[in-house]
């Protein structure tokens, strides 16, 4: 996945533990997918996973790549539109935004209008 490298997850014991990347843009995204449910189901909050939401994107996109790619994205007037820059280093860029618009591993170009999955944040 992208962005969300190292990640580590296993037991100690008994206790669940969860090792999120340093970077703050991949910690942020491996915390919302993986330490946010994590969490719930710990405290009883439900076992599913919370399903991806669905919008038009706001702006063409070029292929993705070989891993799974949580894109920083807006939401807009109902469109959802990835930021320009992905760069994880940009914290300017994941404070803007409201949405990971998800790209699965080698998703073709996309256009304007084509509808795609996201996760609120």
């Amino acid at each position: 996945m992208r962005p969300g490298k190292p990640l580590m997850a296993g037991r100690m014991g008994d206790a669940a533990m969860l090792g999120l990347p340093g970077n703050p843009v991949s910690a942020m995204v491996c915390g919302r997918l993986f330490l946010v449910p994590m969490l719930e189901k710990m405290l009883g909050l439900g076992e599913a996973p919370e399903p991806l939401h669905q919008a038009p994107l706001g702006a063409d996109l070029g292929p993705n790549g070989p891993r799974q790619h949580y894109m920083r994205a807006r939401l807009e007037q109902g469109r959802i539109t990835a930021a320009e820059s992905q760069d994880s280093s940009l914290l300017t860029v994941l404070a803007a935004a409201d949405a990971l618009l998800v790209r699965p591993p080698h998703d073709p170009a996309r256009k304007a209008g084509d509808m795609m999955d996201f996760l609120p944040l």
